[in-house]
């Protein structure tokens, strides 16, 4: 338990604020990114210290945006200062062509990129980010300027479970205050951004406010309160949800789910709206779900019995034997090309990887959907009644192709004749999006 609010954050402090946050390894080790804020550094510090006590090992990251000439100076300077404290660091590059516009946004995309490829890299299974109270009040407020309803007010998770690692934010209650009192006792330099004082930023602007919100009572105290009991709610709603998909929804391996709608249409309308959330963003491995007003429309038509296909958030929504079957649309779905041996992930939903060249395969080898002409030329040497789904939507399973065709279609149990069958090694459906849902944790 965490007995102060003021002075600095103690290594025994710390160790409670992670230990909330586990279990974790016997011996763990964990990624920090590190800007070269007072947050960060901070952070790195003290997870420095925490794994260390552990027998771990902490690695700090350092991501340069390239968006500014000294931007690669600095990252070095930040290394450097964390070297000398005995902590090991790794440098991260966003290269190639910027963004002309939405510029903050693809940047933090892209930095959650570096970040990701290097932990899973690496086997690394938790990183730690620097955020802390006052980042959480200005999230809220961010959020409540942009009409977010529930979810969205429950601002940032404290532990966020993804495919390949977990995100903590151990310090997410603690003022700013004693992060950089942390530092300043241990005698630890820290760097400014420029771009944090700069009023194009909604959250720079809001920054400035932050005196003007507390002499009225919005203090970032009450503010990151209210969001932690909005968490709590959305909690009590995530476990509904689940509950409701776990009774009405199964996932075929071709990526397709089947919707029993009896359930659905039994839910209050919020729960079931978070329920078809759910299932698109699954299904299509969008990153946001759809606008409310569209998926208000869906709501309406399953309530009242869909009869027609319906199309919304990347997927198609279709009756079958009084049942939904929801599939991946084919807009904007490019092929890639395989190598073989080489794992790929294609459209944020497969991973997939073919065995070394095989005979019979002529060129390069493709993977991406089947399409209308490769589900014509499969669709005779299949069972289709025992497919699991209507052959409606077979063109949307993924398939492999080369110059001459499809090559296999694994979750079809199609192979080319003459072909091995174990040309594919791996072909596995793994959305971005959990059906099962990423559990919030409230700090």
């Amino acid at each position: 338990m965490v007995v102060s609010t003021t002075g600095p954050i103690t290594n025994e402090e710390f160790a409670a604020l992670m230990a909330r946050l586990g279990p974790f390894e016997s011996e763990p080790e964990i990624a920090v990114a590190v800007s070269g804020g007072a947050d960060s550094m901070a952070a790195a510090v003290l997870a420095h210290d925490w794994a260390g006590a552990l027998n771990g090992r902490a690695v700090a990251l350092t991501v340069d945006h390239g968006l500014r000439s000294e931007s690669a100076d600095e990252a070095a300077l930040v290394r450097q200062r964390l070297s000398d404290l005995g902590i090991e660091t790794a440098a991260l590059v966003w290269s190639g062509d910027k963004p002309a516009s939405n510029l903050q946004a693809e940047a933090r995309r892209a930095r959650y990129r570096l970040l990701a490829d290097w932990c899973a890299g690496q086997g690394i299974l938790h990183l730690v980010l620097g955020h802390h109270r006052e980042d959480q009040a200005e999230t809220f407020l961010l959020r409540l300027s942009r009409g977010s309803g529930l979810y969205g007010l429950a601002a940032m998770t404290a532990l966020q479970e993804l495919p390949d690692y977990r995100v903590l934010r151990p310090l997410l209650t603690q003022p700013k205050a004693r992060l950089v009192e942390t530092l300043i006792r241990r005698g630890v330099a820290w760097v400014e951004d420029p771009s944090n004082r700069d009023p194009k930023y909604a959250r720079t602007r809001l920054r400035s406010l932050a005196a003007s919100f507390a002499a009225e009572g919005l203090t970032a105290a009450k503010l990151a309160d209210t969001a932690a009991r909005l968490g709590r709610s959305r909690v009590a709603m995530e476990e509904a949800v689940s509950k409701a998909l776990a009774r009405s929804v199964t996932i075929h391996p071709a990526g397709i789910a089947i919707v029993d709608p009896d359930p659905l249409r039994a839910l209050p309308q919020d729960t079931a709206l978070r329920c078809l959330t759910r299932i698109l963003t699954t299904i299509s491995g969008a990153e946001y779900g759809p606008r409310m007003a569209r998926l208000e429309t869906l709501h309406d038509r399953i309530s009242r019995g869909l009869t027609s296909g319906a199309t919304l958030s990347g997927c198609r929504v279709l009756p079958w034997r009084q049942r939904l079957v929801v599939c991946r649309e084919s807009r904007n779905l490019q092929p890639v090309t395989l190598e073989f041996g080489r794992p790929i992930r294609w459209d944020s939903r497969f991973d997939v990887v073919v065995r070394g060249k095989i005979e019979g395969v002529e060129g390069e080898l493709r993977f991406g959907q089947l399409g209308p002409e490769g589900w014509a030329e499969v669709r005779p040497h299949l069972e289709t009644e025992s497919l699991g789904f209507p052959p409606l939507v077979g063109a949307a399973v993924p398939a492999v192709r080369d110059a001459k065709g499809v090559v296999a279609a694994p979750h079809l149990g199609y192979i080319r004749a003459g072909l091995s069958p174990d040309l594919i090694e791996k072909c596995r459906f793994r959305s971005g999006i959990s059906l099962a849902g990423v559990a919030f944790t409230v700090a």
